[in-house]
């Protein structure tokens, strides 16, 4: 089994890789530790449903695909549990997590309130060559929209994010994100499945870039809630529609 895996894709550091490169799904002879490449590589491929939901994780096949030892794989598992990408089933041992409505929900609601504060911190405390890097990581955004390219709009969006909770100044909104950052990517992929998503989001995007180059506190927070709002919206319909289907194929 060969499962591709692209270059990193989010906010800050400590990022996790977006799960669509074309290399082998092999450990490489580099310096992070044996079991951060390994967790790594199991986050993405769930992350880009190679392993599907309810999916059984078989420690000797993972073993004998990535190369590795038995503690290592374990310990990556133990990992990916904590993030809720993995589930222990009685007698099964640990599946692929399905991501229910009900936690992307809450997803979205935490990621509203850390993004819409970490924007109204970046008003009060970006230099103004943080702003001008800012606009130009809005730009690339922008571009990527507008060639429907979902994965370099996640790339683009992840160095945009990056450049906004440096300037918000607090350490704790990317330390709370990194929580989430595997759902996280997993909804956006939903919420970006539409064309009228896509033009919406260059208008949010729009929106929050001319309050914060303003300075204007309250209006950064609203822009950025309601952009995850109509994200929220967009991909939690996407989700329920899907979830639906599988049930009245069951039933069939």
């Amino acid at each position: 089994m060969r499962i591709g895996l692209r270059p990193n894709t989010w906010i800050g550091p400590n990022t996790v890789r977006d799960p669509l490169d074309r290399t082998s799904m092999r450990v490489a002879a580099v310096a992070a530790p044996i079991r951060t490449q390994v967790a790594e590589m199991l986050r993405n491929a769930i992350i880009s449903q190679r392993f599907e939901p309810n999916q059984r994780l078989v420690e000797k096949d993972l073993c004998e695909m990535l190369g590795v030892s038995r503690p290592s794989v374990r310990e990556a598992l133990r990992e990916l549990e904590a993030e809720g990408l993995i589930r222990t089933v009685p007698n099964r041992g640990p599946v692929v997590a399905k991501l229910e409505v009900q936690e992307a929900i809450g997803i979205y609601q935490i990621r509203g309130v850390l993004e819409a504060l970490a924007a109204k911190l970046f008003c009060q405390n970006a230099t103004d060559a943080q702003i001008g890097e800012l606009q130009v990581q809005a730009k690339r955004v922008e571009a990527a929209y507008k060639a429907g390219d979902i994965d370099a709009i996640i790339s683009t969006k992840a160095a945009f994010y990056a450049v906004l909770l440096e300037g918000a100044q607090n350490p704790l909104i990317p330390n709370f994100l990194r929580l989430i950052n595997a759902r996280i990517i997993q909804l956006r992929r939903y919420s970006l499945s539409s064309k009228e998503r896509m033009k919406a989001s260059i208008h949010e995007i729009h929106e929050i870039m001319d309050a914060i180059k303003r300075r204007d506190e309250d209006a950064a927070f609203k822009a950025s809630m309601q952009h995850i709002q109509a994200a929220a919206k967009a991909g939690i319909e996407k989700l329920s529609r899907e979830a639906e289907q599988k049930l009245s194929e069951k039933a069939s």
